[in-house]
């Protein structure tokens, strides 16, 4: 039974594990990609790195998805877990992997074990991360690591209280503390492994200093346990200057409330709201992902594809999300810039909140205690959460430039200027009709699709049928070509 340092694991998982000396040297192998240098160069560049979701349950068929994706150069490619892996379903998901794998909605990794996982490193030129979910992560780092793969998304806030119902805190908080450890452990053997953490949390209307705020203390709690590569990943909103600023701040938070030895490198998530239908916006809205990824100096991008609002993508749209992020981010939109004004006072509202926020958190005897008591008092708190151990008293809405602001902070410990920062943004034009709260939020979670129809409605009228006795000379002709498009 392998003795990975203080991991408590499941019987069975650590009784097919390899010891801890074949771990350590497998990741240790020379030219064995990792994502932390990826990101190095990234940073080193100036241009993020592009890397997509993708996970199916066979073996087979995600060799073959890896490969299919290789050839539109992604920067780091993904292996997302299936849902009954992050719950700990371990027999459950073997039993459908061995009946139908089509049937799960990721990748199994537990199930398959550490040599398949091992297939999937050396079946690609780049560097794997394990994407996947759960409240509780440690047999699935476990074979992990003993797969090769050193990039591991998650956290104990980000990784329950978005997804789950009645799972507490001190239980996430405490699983997630031994990962860290044995990250940290890793690090002193001379291995790095990225911890890239979720702020994207419900994915829905998420304001900048919630999320930043959750990423700081996750990133806190890590680094205390030894963590030396933090990824503190955050969800476009959709407003350009609320973007880049809040990942221009994680990098100015990661400075002050960060030792200096670890690396942070911001990563933006492309918008995980309600997509638009058309391939023509939804590309539109990719590109534009790219583009603040670069804008807000962030070192990695998740892209999103054409195909988001219908369901799973496949391969090709895949590819060509990735193709089209790295476009919005290439020197070819060098020329693009922003009202840096307009991004200074967004970043300093951001990091005043952040503050007000977690600074009394920091201040615990013990900050995992201090972190579930915030949220017990609601001084933590987390919008539309799916756990009972959130309030989600908070509900957010857009101004009229379509930033993410607070409609009710809840009991967010925000300052008074804080507050009225909000409600001045937030107030409406006189002579505005009132909306009810359930109006207000759901037109403000449709903000794009919203776009989305004003502009097909406006390309519909302006459309001017011609009859059949319309003629047209042939100057009427040149200048119709010549003109731009």
């Amino acid at each position: 039974m392998a003795d990975l340092h203080g991991l408590e694991l499941t019987p069975q998982v650590a009784a097919a594990l390899p010891d801890w000396s074949q771990i350590l040297a497998h990741l240790k192998e020379p030219g064995r990609p990792h994502a932390v240098d990826v990101l190095r160069a990234a940073r080193a560049s100036g241009r993020p790195a592009v890397q997509p979701r993708c996970g199916v349950g066979g073996q087979q068929q995600m060799l073959g998805l890896l490969r299919e994706l290789e050839p539109a150069r992604p920067d780091i490619l993904s292996v997302t877990i299936d849902s009954h892996t992050r719950l700990k379903k371990f027999a459950t998901a073997e039993a459908l992997l061995g009946g139908n794998p089509a049937d799960l909605n990721g990748y199994p990794l537990v199930a398959h074990g550490w040599q398949r996982g091992r297939e999937l490193v050396e079946s690609v030129s780049v560097p794997l991360e394990v994407r996947h979910g759960s409240p509780d992560g440690r047999d699935l780092f476990a074979v992990t690591i003993a797969s090769g793969i050193s990039s591991f998304e998650g956290g104990g806030i980000g990784y329950n209280l978005p997804y789950s119902k009645d799972v507490p805190l001190s239980r996430s908080l405490r699983d997630w503390q031994q990962v860290d450890a044995l990250c940290g452990r890793l690090a002193q053997d001379g291995v790095v492994v990225d911890r890239e953490l979720f702020g994207t949390l419900t994915a829905v209307l998420m304001p900048p200093s919630i999320s930043l705020a959750v990423l700081l203390l996750e990133a806190a709690a890590a680094a205390r346990e030894g963590v030396k590569c933090i990824s503190p990943a955050y969800p476009q909103g959709g407003e350009v200057h609320q973007d880049i600023a809040a990942l221009r701040a994680i990098r100015s938070l990661a400075r002050r409330y960060l030792p200096a030895d670890v690396e942070v490198y911001p990563v933006l998530h492309g918008f995980m709201g309600a997509f638009p239908r058309t391939p023509e916006f939804a590309n539109a809205l990719i590109l534009h992902g790219g583009l603040v990824a670069r804008l807000g100096g962030a070192a990695k991008v998740i892209n999103k594809t054409a195909q988001e609002a219908y369901g799973i993508p496949d391969a090709a749209a895949n590819a060509s999300g990735i193709s089209l992020t790295r476009l919005g981010a290439s020197d070819l939109f060098d020329f693009v810039t922003v009202d840096e004004a307009r991004v200074a006072e967004e970043q300093y509202w951001v990091e005043r909140e952040v503050a007000e926020i977690i600074e009394p958190v920091l201040g615990a005897a013990d900050l995992l205690d201090g972190i579930e008591a915030a949220f017990r008092a609601g001084r933590l708190d987390i919008p539309f959460s799916a756990s009972i151990h959130a309030h989600s008293r908070v509900v957010p809405g857009r101004d009229r430039t379509g930033a993410i602001r607070y409609a009710d902070c809840g009991a967010l410990p925000l300052s008074a200027a804080s507050r009225r920062f909000h409600a001045e943004r937030l107030r409406a034009p006189e002579g505005t009709p009132p909306r009810s709260l359930i109006d207000a939020v759901t037109s403000d979670i449709y903000y794009f699709l919203a776009k989305e129809d004003l502009l097909l409605t406006s390309a519909s009228s302006s459309a001017s049928p011609v009859s059949s006795s319309s003629s047209f000379s042939s100057s009427d002709t040149s200048d119709t070509e010549t003109r731009p498009r």
